[in-house]
Order: structure tokens, then C-alpha cells, then sequence
């Protein structure tokens, strides 16, 4: 079905929020499929805390302010966005609904929300952004510096807005529960845009498989200057959590950054996205815009990320939800939903715009 017009089915009458579209997907879900896109890594202490810290900040509203003419517009990487919620890059989308990244696409033009397509898509950059509406694509830097210049090569000719440079999973993390459950990917079902991946040399009497084998071609800040160096493109750097990790980036030449945990999916252990905000905020002082996933379930999460500091927000797991439910019109529904929640929140905490979000009273405990 690649390519094809993604199928409308009806949203069930008690969806009204992105926890609704995560227990039908459970539902609808095989349960191996739900454990890869459900869990964590290890112990899944850092995706437990990514929810959890969020729900702790507390926001104290502000009554009878004049909110009149408020919106929620911004303007990144150059582009005027009428909200601040962009798609997020996940991998293998046909697993959760025949049409994949094409029925995520075509929800996010009709939302007017960036789509952030992953390296490792089920669909070509070209077929994704050919559905119109601003793209950006993600890249895992390659073994090969020639095979990365090839990938940002399609995605400047394709006409993709923007790249993400993914930094926090040289190596995999740990998934103990999509090990429990059984989960392999589906015969015959590839990353449309990488060649086959090579067999990795062989190990010599000593070596280790983790520093010598999976390590050995992992990416260092040298990289990541070359490639921001190879594109006219902003190139953001996702997978930050430490302020001087933050500032490197940006010294290097990137547009903005991630702040990210790749969604508690690689290191167990590390701390709550959210709580890296603040310094990351304080140490770069408005001098590239700050981008925040791992967490996010309401708009007024999106509220209290922006509040601390972060200039726009990156959705996952929950579009993925509404995707397998609903496909297109699921995530276009959910987008939405999350636009008017984010709203609504502001109204009520005297916001008129996002820029008066920096000044809202949230507590952190």
C-alpha cells in the first residue's frame, strides 16, 4: 500500500485525548508490536520519569487577564507555524498502519505541523515529501561519511525544511520488554531510505562487541561539524540533555537543539527530559531556538515545556497511537486536540501568546 490515499476510518466517540488513543492502540495492537512501541529501556525508570516529572510542575493560573487576540503562531528554522507541535521521527510506521509515514504526512500538512521523517522510515523522503507541507528528515550519521552526504543530499533535492541529527543512540538501548515479548520486525520490511546494512567486521581475540564492534563507527563532535558544514539546511541536534553539550552544538553551527531522551528508549538511568530544560535554557540565552520531546501527553505539557524555556515541542508514542487507531485523520484529530488543549491552558493562565508563557508561574517541587 505504499503511497496510496491513507483509509478514514472513524475515531470511536470517547477519544478526546492522546490517553484515549494509547488504549485503543494497545487494543488493536499485536502485543509484540505494542511492547516495541510501549517500552523502554531496562527497567524503564527514565520513561516512567519522563510522565511523571511533567505532571509535577504545577501551573498557578492568572485571573481576569485580557487574552483577547491571542494565538499560539511562532516562527522556526525560518518558517511562520500556526502551533508549536511538530511530529517527531519514528521509525518503522508500517508496522502501526498499512499506509505508515504517508498517513502521518498527510495529517501533519493538513495540520500545518512539520513532519520529521525517520531514517529509518517505511517510505522514501521523496514519497514523504511529495505529500507537501513542511518536512525535515532525520539522520543517523553513517559509517561512511560519503553515505550521509548521499542521505542529506535526497533530502535538500526533495525539499525537506530542515534535518535533525540524532546523537544519544550511537548503540541501541537496552528494550527488555519488546525482548520479553518476542518482537522482530516483519520479513521484508526495510528502512526505504538506507542501502542493506553490511555484516560488521569481524572481532579480533580481546575485543569487545559493545567498544569495538557496535562503537567502532559512532559518530564524534568532528562529524557533526562536517555535516553542518555540507547543507544549507538548519540542522538540529537531537538527543541533548546536558548544558554544555547544548552549547557545543550550537558553537559547531546548529540551528537549535533537541532536548531529548529518545523517549526514555536508550539509557535507563538518564534523568527526566524535562528537567534539562532550565539549564540548557540559561546556559544558551536565546541564542538558537530549543526543541523538547520525551513526554509530552497534553497541551498543557507543551505549556510547561515552553514555560521553561523550550520554544517549540516534538510529539511521539501519541501520534503513533492515533496513527494505528485512526491513521491520517487519527493524527490530524490528535494534532488538534493538543492545539487546543495547549490553548485553552494559556487562556487560563492569562497567556495571550507563547511568548508570555516564559512568565507563567509554574512551580517545579
Amino acid at each position: 500500500m505504499s503511497g496510496a490515499a491513507s483509509p478514514l476510518p472513524a475515531i470511536p466517540p470517547d477519544i478526546v485525548s492522546a490517553g484515549d488513543y494509547e488504549r485503543y492502540a494497545e487494543q488493536r495492537l499485536d502485543p509484540r508490536i505494542w511492547a516495541y512501541l510501549a517500552g523502554g529501556a531496562g527497567d524503564e525508570i527514565t520513561l516512567r520519569a519522563n510522565a511523571s516529572a511533567l505532571e509535577a510542575l504545577t501551573m498557578t493560573p492568572r485571573v481576569l487577564a485580557d487574552v483577547a487576540g491571542g494565538h499560539t503562531r511562532l516562527t522556526l528554522a525560518g518558517e511562520e507555524l500556526p502551533h508549536p507541535f511538530i511530529l517527531a521521527p519514528v521509525g518503522w510506521q508500517k508496522l502501526f498502519n498499512p499506509c505508515g509515514e504517508i498517513a502521518s504526512a498527510q495529517a501533519a500538512r493538513a495540520m500545518e505541523a512539520p513532519f520529521a521523517l525517520s531514517c529509518m522510515a517505511t517510505e522514501t523522503v521523496e514519497a514523504i515529501a511529495g505529500q507537501g507541507g513542511p518536512v525535515w528528515f532525520q539522520i543517523y550519521m553513517q559509517p561512511a561519511r560519503a553515505a550521509t552526504e548521499a542521505l542529506v543530499r535526497r533530502a535538500e533535492a526533495a525539499g525537506c525544511r530542515a534535518l535533525l541529527v540524532t546523537v544519544d543512540a550511537p548503540i541501541g538501548g537496552i528494550r527488555n520488554r519488546a525482548q520479553r515479548a518476542g518482537f522482530a520486525l516483519p520479513p521484508g520490511m526495510v528502512a526505504a531510505n538506507l542501502p542493506p546494512e553490511a555484516d560488521p567486521p569481524a572481532l579480533k581475540p580481546g575485543e569487545s562487541a559493545v567498544f569495538d564492534a557496535m562503537m567502532r563507527a559512532a559518530p564524534g563532535w568532528a562529524d557533526i561539524e562536517w555535516l553542518i558544514g555540507l547543507t544549507r539546511l538548519p540542522v538540529f541536534v537531537k538527543g541533548i540533555l546536558h548544558a554544555d553539550d547544548a552549547a557545543r552544538a550550537i558553537d559547531a553551527g546548529a540551528a537549535g537543539v533537541v532536548v531529548s531522551n529518545h523517549g526514555g528508549r536508550v539509557l535507563d538511568g538518564a534523568p527526566a527530559a524535562i528537567t534539562a530544560v532550565p539549564a540548557i535554557a540559561g546556559r544558551l540565552g536565546g541564542a538558537a531556538p530549543i526543541l523538547f520531546d520525551s513526554g509530552i501527553r497534553r497541551g498543557s505539557d507543551a505549556f510547561r515545556a515552553i514555560a521553561l524555556g523550550a520554544d517549540a515541542v516534538m510529539i511521539g508514542r501519541p501520534y503513533i497511537w492515533a496513527l494505528s487507531v485512526a491513521g491520517a485523520l487519527g493524527v490530524a484529530h490528535l494534532l488538534r486536540t493538543l492545539r487546543e488543549e495547549l490553548e485553552i491552558t494559556m487562556a487560563l493562565m492569562g497567556c495571550r501568546t507563547l511568548a508570555d508563557i516564559r512568565q507563567a508561574d509554574i512551580r517545579r517541587p
